[in-house]
């Protein structure tokens, strides 16, 4: 059995929890819909900051350029960097994928006002634990996205890539757009937007990006079983903070939605 068989079948409990977890069958409405999103937003934004760590890290981002090293490793960071930060926007346009998720928000009305001081604070130069405490966000999705740094500021390069590998969109699962397209027809197409983006992002990270993901964990481990054993370790760490974000969500609807539960 190859070690990335091994891996997956050791995250069977932790992805399950998260793919049946209680918090799908509460987004009955649009305002609980909302709610997933103000929270998730963050984990689509510290996505693509793994990715650009990766980037950084495996491709030449500098001037004097240099010939990258791991020529693989490099061309399926830059393939998945095209997509994710420049894809087709639906309109005959570009956007990030992380764009498309912010404008769906908008559209569907949710509340913009927590992820927009951010990313506006970190186009001004603040730091980012700076940005996340001074920005009206849940503690959640703050505990979040420093779970995410404390991975990126160790510099290993194997934990970030199972930390990006690992904690994809592939964890929402197919319940999910069926809500999502629900609600959509209830709302009289609020959701059209955030449909598209459930159709590229991740059906993207599914049929082509996640496979990418794979192989780069298999580029950078090699037989190195130390190496193995760090993936292992960071994605369990990084799908147990995806639980309590999960969590906090419910919680959330709980407190703030009147949701009838099926």
């Amino acid at each position: 059995m190859s070690q990335i068989t091994q891996l997956n079948t050791l995250l069977v409990p932790h992805r399950d929890a998260l793919i049946h977890h209680p918090v799908y069958a509460k987004m009955q409405s649009l305002g609980a819909l909302q709610v997933f999103m103000e929270h998730h937003v963050f984990a689509v934004w510290d996505f693509m900051s793994l990715l650009k760590a990766l980037q950084q890290a495996i491709c030449c981002t500098t001037v004097p350029w240099v010939p990258p090293t791991n020529t693989l490793g490099c061309r399926m960071i830059n393939d998945i960097v095209r997509a994710e930060e420049s894809d087709e926007d639906g309109s005959g346009n570009f956007a990030s994928h992380f764009d498309l998720y912010r404008v769906s928000m908008e559209e569907c009305g949710a509340d913009i006002t927590g992820i927009d001081t951010f990313i506006n604070q970190l186009r001004h130069g603040i730091p980012w634990s700076t940005a996340l405490d001074n920005s009206p966000i849940s503690n959640a999705a703050r505990d979040f996205v420093r779970e995410t740094f404390a991975i990126i500021q160790t510099g290993d390069l194997c934990a970030i890539a199972s930390a990006f590998t690992f904690g994809r969109e592939d964890l929402l699962p197919d319940v999910f757009q069926s809500i999502v397209n629900q609600l959509n027809q209830q709302s009289n197409g609020q959701l059209r937007r955030f449909q598209y983006y459930l159709e590229r992002h991740i059906g993207l990270d599914g049929d082509e990006h996640g496979p990418m993901a794979t192989r780069l964990i298999e580029n950078l481990c090699g037989d190195d079983i130390a190496k193995w054993k760090t993936v292992e370790e960071t994605a369990v760490r990084c799908l147990i903070a995806r639980k309590k974000l999960w969590d906090a969500i419910d919680n959330t609807i709980d407190r703030e939605c009147s949701v009838l539960i099926a």
